[in-house]
């Protein structure tokens, strides 16, 4: 009987598969290390691609910061001239408001009523004085808060009869109390109606 020993192909066999195992275990840990650099580097390719636009974006960013401000400091310097010309324009425009008060005074004022005083302080003015009937002084109220270029706002502080001294028969008149605001040529214009200056040269233009 002829007895064969296969212990030695067996063992031979094994060390194969370990061996040819080992090799798989080796090629996966090498291809999975290359898959991971393989991703890392895109990621990172991406992350500075990202990097170099976010870079751009906040340069333009800063950009525009400079030119808002800018345009901000402009802005506040043509108010600024803005306002040192509405200044100059109100305080050549006062000059000629003493005329142009009485002027309009003497426009807007009713028959039977008369003016005794007058007081200006800035753009207020004080009128007292005597009319025949409480009629008359709404009359002056309408003609004031209606009808003129360069007054408004009229208000009524004071009412109440009186007799003049220097009249023979004692006759009642009523004596008033007002103060009335003075029209800015500006404020005209803003508003829709003619302004003071407008209304000055067509009141010369009327009388020539």
């Amino acid at each position: 009987m002829i007895r064969i020993n296969l212990l030695p192909h067996r063992e031979a066999k094994r060390k194969q598969k370990q061996t040819a195992f080992t090799a798989l275990l080796a090629l996966g840990a090498v291809t999975g290390v290359a898959l991971v650099l393989l991703v890392g580097g895109y990621n990172t390719s991406r992350i500075l691609v990202q990097n170099v636009r976010n870079q751009v974006l906040k340069n333009a960013n800063a950009e525009l910061d400079k030119k808002i401000r800018k345009i901000a400091s402009l802005k506040s310097e043509i108010e600024a001239l803005k306002a040192r010309q509405q200044a100059v324009e109100d305080l050549q425009g006062d000059r000629n408001q003493p005329v142009y008060l009485l002027d309009e005074l003497v426009r807007q004022t009713p028959e039977g009523v008369y003016l005794k005083g007058l007081k200006q302080d800035g753009q207020r003015v004080m009128l007292n004085g005597y009319a025949q009937s409480q009629e008359r002084v709404a009359e002056l109220l309408r003609n004031l808060s209606g009808g003129s270029p360069w007054l408004e706002r009229p208000d009524l502080t004071e009412v109440r009869a009186a007799t003049l001294a220097q009249n023979k028969t004692g006759r009642k008149v009523v004596e008033f109390t007002l103060f009335v605001s003075i029209k800015r040529a500006r404020q005209s214009d803003d508003d829709g109606k003619p302004s003071a200056a407008k209304a000055g040269k067509t009141a010369g233009g009327t009388k020539s």
